[in-house]
């Protein structure tokens, strides 16, 4: 187990009373050896753990809800954390450390059930739910993880992430280090989980239903020869927008307009995304 989780027994009752969180846990004991990784007692990984947790896909950045309680103001040993209104714009760089087996299955402050085998983390005051991206600072390892929880406590600890997230970024043997944490805005990210590039796109169609916005894509490969790679589906506001690009320039944009309005009868709409 990880030195943030032997801080959050300690706090498991206030953190029930102000975010809703963690349900019984066994008591807090002393470090284990660091050969163990730097958890505790009885957590880590299990015994037999899965064998293609490289091919956990990450988490998919998507607009969800805040949760009513778990974003509340707190108190963890002693000290007092206000949970942010909005995740834009947060970028920190601190030590992540991991936990595992022995939350596995138990509530999270989202009322969620752990999963050490998702792609989730804890933190003490990004939005609940939101997206990050964790980034090893030494060897440039990175992956998209969803906060459903809260912690770490320990003052030199910036994240918890799930073991899985922890396997990916090369952190389970080392049980910590230095990371840079940086908010995700699902609006730049398509619905296959693709980070969306800046850029001059055409929109071809907006539609509520998923299957009409893919029947829409098959459509502009089989008669216009389009590139898989340059067709986008990005949800936004409960419209699947079907977007090509990125161009080079408005006049190239335009010039497929035309094409697609002769073969296709559809208007296209030019749009611009800016970083």
């Amino acid at each position: 187990m990880t030195s943030m989780s032997a801080f959050r027994i300690l706090v498991l009752a206030a953190l029930a009373l102000a975010v809703g969180g963690c349900g019984t846990t066994p008591p807090a004991g002393k470090p284990a050896a660091s050969a163990r990784g730097g958890y505790y007692l009885d957590d880590g990984p299990d015994a037999n753990p899965p064998a293609d947790l490289d091919a956990v896909p990450d988490a998919v950045p998507r607009r969800e809800p805040l949760h009513r309680f778990a974003n509340r103001t707190y108190v963890a040993l002693g000290n007092t954390y206000t949970p942010l209104s909005s995740a834009g714009g947060y970028r920190e760089e601190g030590l992540a450390s991991w936990y595992g087996r022995r939350f596995h299955g138990k509530k999270t402050a989202s009322g969620e059930l752990y999963d050490m085998y998702a792609m989730t983390a804890a933190h003490p005051t990004l939005p609940i739910p939101s997206y990050a991206r964790v980034t090893a600072l030494d060897s440039g390892r990175s992956v998209v993880v969803r906060i459903n929880d809260r912690g770490p406590f320990h003052k030199n600890r910036l994240i918890d992430v799930s073991y899985t997230a922890a396997h990916k970024l090369g952190l389970v043997a080392r049980g910590s280090a230095r990371v840079r944490v940086e908010s995700l805005d699902p609006d730049a990210y398509d619905t296959q989980g693709e980070a969306l590039t800046d850029g001059v796109f055409l929109q071809i169609g907006a539609f509520s239903r998923a299957d009409n916005a893919q029947q829409l894509v098959t459509r502009l490969a089989r008669e216009l020869a389009v590139d898989a790679d340059r067709t986008r589906v990005v949800l936004r506001d409960k419209l699947h927008r079907v977007q090509l690009g990125p161009y080079s320039s408005d006049d190239e944009a335009l010039a497929d307009r035309v094409r697609v309005r002769e073969r296709l009868d559809l208007n296209a709409v030019l749009v611009r995304r800016d970083g």
